[in-house]
């Protein structure tokens, strides 16, 4: 009988550091309302550090990718949980609206930004040659349903003994899962004397060097490159379409129509159950079928559904909005894996380098979002123009996906001057 490869054991690490870690990114929708309440905050400038939040998150990611590179998978994240748990603890000491974008916003967001996707492509990268795009798929669910399925407890928990403990339960989860990430994750299969599962031989790494020179060096190399371009754009409007929007401004959006935070948030939970399937089923599709095409047909769907979105809400839940709920949950994020899986054959062993990149532009697509709801709120009142606006962005979000399409001789012409 063969016995589970280590690379099994590995991802499950990584699968339960990824949803510890997403905790925290749970938050921002829960805690607008509760903070504008207590501090008399606008949500303008509540937005804010959600903003800067995305921001860093997505700005570190590159780095990270190279960081781990260098001083490997273990020591990076295990530094992230720690940067994770203290940004969340320490808030329940603000006082001031600086300190939440300090606190929730930078430090937080540099340690969420030096895991989740980026981590996720690392991994993967090193320790499948088999089953990658499914891995791939089922650790970037573990981010975003961590996110989602945190909701009603954090919501329940802010509604019922204040926002405070929802910000500490969740650094106690940050911090619970470093021991097993110290002491169950390795770097390389190489390591322990394995090669990658489905691999016939030891895998060559990239050559050293600092890890901030590298990532620029990679920016340098891929922005000469059409298709990188295409992947930052449609990435860019994921990222405001999702994490900037949705995740952060639906709670909200929900109350202003009469609806409960926690009735909202038990709803961003189910699309954290169907997103499951969807980002696993993608992953699984990302293995068989054109990444390019995937991605066009993920972004249509999205900006369709986002359109409707607006007549949806009201003040109990409607049985078109759970058909809302489902179907957007599906297409959550099962945008990542086709796009990491197109990051690795254009660019090669740069991939994960270059998927930080093109991931950074997702979190500045998010933070852009995030911050503009908010001042398209306290204005007009609603944010009827910020979902129909998103809607808009996937439709060109499709349209540069299918640019990606027919640009295949650009991109084997990138795989050879970049990998």
């Amino acid at each position: 009988m063969r016995s589970l490869h280590r690379a099994w054991i590995v991802a499950a690490v990584a699968f339960v550091a990824i949803i510890g870690a997403a905790g925290f990114r749970a938050t921002p929708g829960v805690l607008i309302t509760p903070l504008q309440d207590e501090f008399g905050w606008t949500r303008g400038t509540i937005s804010l550090a959600v903003s800067v939040n995305l921001m860093f998150y997505g700005l570190f990611a590159p780095f990270a990718a190279a960081l781990m590179d260098r001083f490997g998978m273990r020591r990076v994240v295990t530094l992230a949980l720690l940067l994770v748990a203290a940004g969340s603890g320490l808030t329940v000491y603000m006082t001031a609206s600086w300190q939440l974008i300090a606190l929730w916003g930078v430090l937080v967001g540099a340690g969420t930004g030096s895991m989740a996707l980026v981590f996720a492509a690392t991994l993967t990268d090193r320790w499948f040659v088999s089953h990658r795009g499914l891995v791939t798929g089922v650790l970037t669910a573990g981010g975003a349903t961590g996110q989602l399925v945190f909701l009603p407890v954090l919501a329940h928990m802010a509604e019922m003994q204040g926002w405070r403990t929802a910000a500490l339960t969740v650094s106690a989860a940050a911090l619970a899962v470093v021991p097993l990430v110290w002491f169950l994750l390795r770097d390389t299969p190489e390591e322990v004397g394995l090669t990658a599962l489905g691999a016939t031989e030891p895998a060559v790494r990239p050559a050293g060097g600092g890890a901030a020179a590298r990532a620029i060096r990679v920016l340098g190399q891929a922005a000469r490159r059409r298709q990188f371009w295409y992947l930052v754009g449609g990435f860019a409007i994921c990222g405001a379409s999702t994490n900037g929007l949705v995740g952060t401004h639906f709670i909200p959006a929900a109350h202003d129509h009469g609806m409960g935070e926690t009735a909202a948030a038990s709803l961003l939970a189910v699309i954290g159950v169907f997103d499951i399937v969807g980002t696993v089923a993608s992953g699984w599709l990302s293995d068989r079928v054109d990444s390019r095409i995937l991605l066009t047909f993920y972004y249509t769907l999205r900006g369709l559904s986002l359109l409707v979105l607006p007549q949806l809400f009201a003040a109990t839940t409607q049985p078109s909005m759970l058909v809302f709920i489902i179907f957007y949950g599906l297409d959550w994020v099962a945008t990542v894996p086709p796009t990491v899986a197109l990051c690795r054959k254009i660019f090669g062993q740069e991939g994960s380098v270059v998927f930080g990149w093109v991931f950074a532009s997702h979190q500045v697509g998010a933070a852009i979002a995030a911050s503009v709801a908010g001042v398209t709120r306290d204005h007009l009142g609603n944010y009827d123009l910020a979902w129909y606006g998103a809607g808009v962005l996937c439709l060109f979000a499709a349209l540069m996906s299918f640019r990606v399409i027919t640009g295949t001789g650009q991109s084997r012409k990138a795989a050879i001057l970049v990998g």
